[in-house]
């Protein structure tokens, strides 16, 4: 490691919300071209360290020095100006500007009278984005972006310019496994430059793949600090976790290190007479190309593929956000053509979305408000809703899926990403739907409660629902699935039984041949 001073020396940092002490003297240190993981479960206090040294906190006590000398960020323009670059979880891409419009906010080259000049900002932003290896076209529009590719042009955007010390809080948490390595090489050039990287992630794999070190925290507390090369993955979920959670490390173990489930349903001849629960024939519509798939009660079935291959798309067609233009569309043997989520809900039908801020939930509102909102429509009789009963609805829900929270009058804003989701899930247990589809379930979800998410798939499973799984993540979908389809430009490439896959390499191998 290298004599120079840090980057980042923070000493004995402690901030409290009212009576909720957030960080009680953690100390992280940052030096010049080194990639530094920051771990811990939701709640453990990242979030607040990172905002302390992005100004959005100020600290109760400590010290902050950057490159030696004591700092007091007063704002994020402070931390901006002393070369930090910030790259949070919720996006702050202005979302109905293009991509080049972002990448220049607040850095628009001005001509006379200091007026913008326009001319060649996106033919600039667009060479940019190519030399630095992004997929994206910089004169689209951020809200027509997939939610992956927005994170890559908050990441562009974040690279740009004279930075020395960068941010990256759960910046993987949509790629496909394809899109990470244009972020790792990208990471891996700044640092050659000697820019200091914090990265804030909740997949593990990625801690081995691309750190120098490792500090966690938990419960705004110093968990330990470890230099990559000398753990296990054992030791690291040990420390995140802590003591007294053997049987969820172990958990975690397996799916970190990719150790395939028993399928609750084998692919085989037995399993033929099977009627699936959902069926699609040849369906085309403005985004799928003769899609074919089937899946039975209890099985889990996984869509792997790039960005932009289809793959959301092929849910939205299940739960009626899009329209069969040609071929059929089975549910439980019967021709369906729901032209709106309304019919498949009440067929039995629930979408746990990619994005749960935006599309899931509403933060302002309470978990019982939440619970409540797939069936506000059997919640109501005679112009009355039944309060009482969406109370033990909820009640239930944070019980059986161990929601942590104070009751269910607690506003969705207050809780962790993890306990967020699991309010998601929530909201579809009553009545049990008989197919489950997910997008990117665990985006954002730290190691317990992402541990805690895939017990509640596969009860669900287990009760005879079918689940389809979109992830990201191969080793979850690998670690999850019965079989796998690989999409590609709206078609299904091939399909194969997790039997058949020769580790996380063996997926990620047939996804990027499909893209060829």
């Amino acid at each position: 490691m290298t004599e120079a001073k840090p980057l980042i020396d923070m000493r004995d940092i402690t901030v409290s919300f009212g009576v909720v002490r957030a960080l009680r003297g953690v100390n992280f240190e940052l030096h010049p071209g080194e990639v530094h993981a920051l771990l811990g479960q939701n709640g453990a206090g990242k979030s607040t360290l990172i905002k302390v040294l992005s100004g959005v906190y100020q600290r109760d006590s400590g010290d902050v020095l950057i490159h030696g000398e004591q700092t007091q960020f007063k704002s994020a323009q402070d931390s901006r100006e002393s070369g930090i670059a910030m790259v949070y979880q919720d996006l702050s891409l202005v979302p109905t500007m293009t991509v080049a419009a972002n990448l220049f906010l607040g850095r628009e080259p001005h001509g006379p009278l200091n007026l913008i000049r326009n001319r060649g900002l996106v033919s600039k932003a667009q060479a940019y984005l190519d030399e630095q290896g992004f997929p994206v076209k910089a004169n689209a529009s951020v809200d027509s972006l997939p939610f992956a590719y927005r994170q890559l042009t908050e990441i562009a955007k974040a690279l740009m310019g004279e930075i020395k010390i960068l941010v990256l809080d759960e910046p993987t948490s949509a790629l496909s496994a394809g899109e990470e390595e244009i972020l790792f090489e990208a990471v891996e050039e700044v640092t050659k430059r000697g820019v200091g990287v914090v990265y804030v992630t909740h997949r593990l794999h990625e801690v081995f793949r691309i750190s120098d070190r490792v500090t966690v925290l938990r419960d705004g507390l110093n968990a330990g600090t470890f230099e990559t090369a000398d753990i296990t993955m054992e030791t690291l979920v040990q420390a995140i976790v802590g003591p007294g959670h053997e049987k969820m490390t172990q958990s975690t173990l397996s799916f970190e290190e990719g150790q395939r489930r028993s399928a609750l349903l084998d692919a085989s001849s037995e399993q033929v007479d099977v009627p699936p629960v959902i069926e699609l024939r040849d369906v085309t519509n403005d985004r799928l190309n003769r899609v074919r798939l089937k899946v039975r009660p209890g099985e889990i079935f996984g869509l792997a593929g790039m960005v932009g291959s289809g793959r959301t798309e092929i849910l939205e067609t299940m739960f009626g956000l899009r329209r069969t233009v040609e071929g059929e569309l089975l549910y439980q043997g019967e021709a369906v053509a729901w032209r709106s989520p309304a019919p498949a809900i009440r067929s039995g039908v629930a979408l746990i979305p990619e994005d749960r801020h935006l599309q899931g939930l509403v933060l302002s509102d309470t978990i019982s408000a939440n619970v409540a909102l797939p069936q506000l429509r059997g919640l109501t009789k005679f112009g009355m809703f039944a309060r009482r009963e969406s109370n033990r609805r909820a009640k239930s829900a944070v019980s059986e899926l161990n929601v942590k929270a104070p009751g269910i009058v607690t506003k969705l804003e207050d809780l962790s990403g993890g306990n967020q989701q699991k309010v998601v899930f929530g909201k579809w247990l009553t009545p049990e739907p008989k197919l489950l589809l997910l997008d990117e379930p665990t985006v954002g979800v730290d190691v317990g409660a992402r541990d805690e998410i895939y017990g509640i798939i596969r009860r669900f499973a287990q009760a005879g629902c079918a689940v389809v799984v979109i992830s990201s993540d191969l080793v979850e979908l690998e670690m999850l699935c019965d079989n796998i389809a690989v999409v590609h430009d709206g078609r299904i490439i091939t399909t194969v039984h997790t039997s058949e896959i020769e580790g996380e390499e063996g997926l990620h191998q047939l996804v990027q041949e499909s893209a060829r």
